[in-house]
């Protein structure tokens, strides 16, 4: 879908110095302060542009797109420009920024306010942030959990027995974990929650357990995806997002082993099995939930209801809210930003962490600790703002590169603090960091 946008303004600035910050569609888009003078990156990728592109279109070459929110920094101790959204209720306006030489013209697809500030860059979104967060209201944000997360040890593999070594080791080395989380592995298929992978034998009794050794109980799931090789899949095609031309189910993206498509929650049917689902969940104990690849609840398509991508998206953030309880810890992952702004407590707000410090292809939103400590410094001032930031998880055993500038990227700008590594597997080093940077988030800002 190629978006139509209208000449706003023109700016005066030298290119040399002006910077650029464009954010991004959702949590692991590319989000950062770039010069002018910079080309910048411009998805191409079939499955990137679902993922990470609003509208899963990418604008012309050359051209700075913000998702709501763009900002022009002249670079000379002027004012910043901040072009932003007045509310993400129903739809995010598309702004962009279309270099000419010491010129650069501003454009949107929808009404978006034009301030200045000065102080900086920082300063003028924070000044932005703050009065958007105080427009949308909802949840404010409240200090997060320590966090050990099966993932990034275990990947899509992980077993019961990983997380019962790892809760042993909890105790055994003394180490402040609030909630054990456990990730993608434990069901069957995306859509599938309830139905055992095979590597859990008894999963509500594994949730027991972690309470009864004094922790909270946490779960991955991605509620707004569903795996072709899903019964659900098969079971109920009318409560998928279908394509208005075609009748066939919207592409969500190639993610987690399958092709997914949409679920469409504004059919009733499709609503009361996921409420049904996080209320079971929330049964066995579970009080943290992390909600992933939910950008896919925003796709536009043909719904049960004729709403935008967006509204049924805040639907269903809405709707998983109350199936969880106001109490339970929400974290939003693979989530559009603005218009999460206060219905989730914490947002990661980066591509995920890797043992690598590049990404092999180089792709600005694969993960990589590169790519996730780009994000995670640009967005800095949505901390204590939006929500907690999460930055994502620590990674310190020895086999990962530059393991010590990661730590230092956390330390410094972690609002949720969380450990992906095997606990018994780490070095002294990596112990004694996990043990020193794993306190609870402040919800007080960062800028």
């Amino acid at each position: 879908m190629r978006v139509a946008t209208e000449d706003i303004t023109a700016l005066d600035v030298d290119p040399a110095r002006a910077r650029v910050y464009a954010e991004g569609w959702q949590s692991w888009s590319l989000t950062a302060p770039l010069p002018l003078a910079e080309v910048p990156y411009r998805v191409t990728l079939p499955n990137s542009l679902v993922i990470d592109c609003h509208y899963c279109s990418a604008p012309d070459e050359g051209v700075f797109r913000g998702e709501g929110l763009l900002a022009v920094d002249p670079g000379d101790g002027g004012p910043v420009h901040v072009f932003g959204a007045e509310t993400a209720a129903a739809r995010v306006p598309v702004v962009e920024a279309r270099p000419y030489g010491r010129r650069v013209v501003i454009a949107a697809d929808a009404p978006v306010r034009h301030t200045t500030a000065g102080g900086g860059l920082e300063a003028a979104l924070a000044r932005w942030g703050d009065a958007f967060a105080g427009e949308a209201g909802g949840v404010r944000p409240r200090p997060s959990p320590t966090v050990w997360c099966s993932w990034y040890q275990y990947f899509s593999g992980v077993t019961q027995r990983d997380v019962e070594e790892n809760l042993a080791a909890m105790d055994d080395l003394a180490l402040p974990v609030d909630v054990v989380q456990i990730d993608d592995g434990y069901q069957a298929a995306p859509g599938d929650w309830l139905v055992s992978s095979g590597r859990f034998e008894d999963l509500p009794g594994l949730l027991r357990r972690i309470r009864d050794h004094g922790r909270r109980a946490g779960i991955w799931i991605a509620p707004m995806v569903v795996a072709r090789a899903s019964r659900l899949f098969s079971a109920h095609p009318e409560w998928l997002v279908t394509d208005p031309e075609s009748g066939e189910p919207v592409v969500a993206g190639d993610v987690l082993g399958d092709s997914c498509a949409a679920l469409d929650l504004t059919h009733p049917g499709a609503a009361e099995y996921l409420a049904d689902v996080l209320r079971t969940l929330r049964g066995w104990g579970v009080d943290y939930v992390k909600i992933d690849f939910v950008y896919a609840g925003a796709l536009e398509g043909r719904r049960h209801e004729d709403v935008t991508g967006v509204e049924a998206y805040r639907r269903g953030l809405r709707l998983i809210r109350e199936a969880i309880g106001p109490e339970a810890y929400l974290l939003g992952c693979g989530a559009p930003i603005l218009p999460s702004v206060g219905m989730v407590d914490a947002m990661r707000v980066g591509p995920d962490i890797a043992a690598y410090w590049q990404s092999p292809t180089g792709h600005p939103t694969e993960p990589s600790q590169a790519n996730a400590t780009r994000n995670t410094v640009a967005r800095a001032w949505q901390h204590g703002r939006f929500w907690i930031n999460d930055p994502d998880c620590l990674m310190l055993r020895s086999e990962v590169e530059r393991r010590e500038d990661w730590a230092r990227t956390v330390e410094r700008y972690g609002g949720l603090r969380a450990s992906g590594d095997r606990l018994y597997g780490l070095d002294a080093w990596g112990l004694e960091t996990t043990r020193r940077l794993l306190t609870p988030g402040d919800p007080a800002p960062l800028v």
